[in-house]
């Protein structure tokens, strides 16, 4: 069996991490409730930006709250933070309980902030942290056809 090599790590852990690396290093967050090839591009071009990648996952009861729709998440939080650490552009694996990945940009500090071009700079949760920092926001053009809630809608109308 392949490990992730503990790339899933509770805060404390986290934060000890990220003050070894060398280098930038990229943050970016989500729900990752089913991974496609949409997720796995935004990753991909976020670990292109830095030497490291953090990856913020929302906690289930933090979904719950982003009304993201009945059944929502698909899975549960540690399967989800497993199957994103299993990727190789993927460095550090953390999970939050807020309803922002605000307080672990904070303590994380970021040099690059990485989050999907549906987002307006304005609404990027900590772009103004990272910035004031000498930081970057990178924002990634995203893939058509590719969204978790319409694959959900797309299996729950073949049932």
């Amino acid at each position: 069996m392949i490990k992730t090599g503990g790339k899933v790590r509770p805060l404390a852990d986290a934060l000890s991490w990220r003050t070894r690396q060398q280098g930038p290093v990229v943050f970016t967050n989500g729900v990752f409730d089913l991974l496609h090839q949409g997720h796995v591009e935004l990753l991909e071009a976020a670990r292109c930006e830095g030497t490291a990648l953090i990856v913020g996952v929302n906690s289930d009861a933090s979904v719950r709250r982003l009304e993201k729709g009945p059944g929502r998440p698909v899975n549960e939080e540690t399967a989800r933070a497993r199957v994103l650490a299993a990727l190789s552009a993927v460095d550090c694996v953390v999970l939050f309980h807020a309803d922002t990945p605000l307080e672990l940009i904070q303590q994380l500090h970021p040099d690059i902030l990485v989050k999907g071009a549906d987002y307006s700079r304005e609404a990027i949760v900590g772009a103004d942290l990272v910035e004031a920092r000498g930081g970057r926001v990178v924002r990634v053009p995203l893939v058509g056809g590719f969204s978790t809630s319409s694959i959900v809608d797309r299996l729950r109308a073949s049932t």
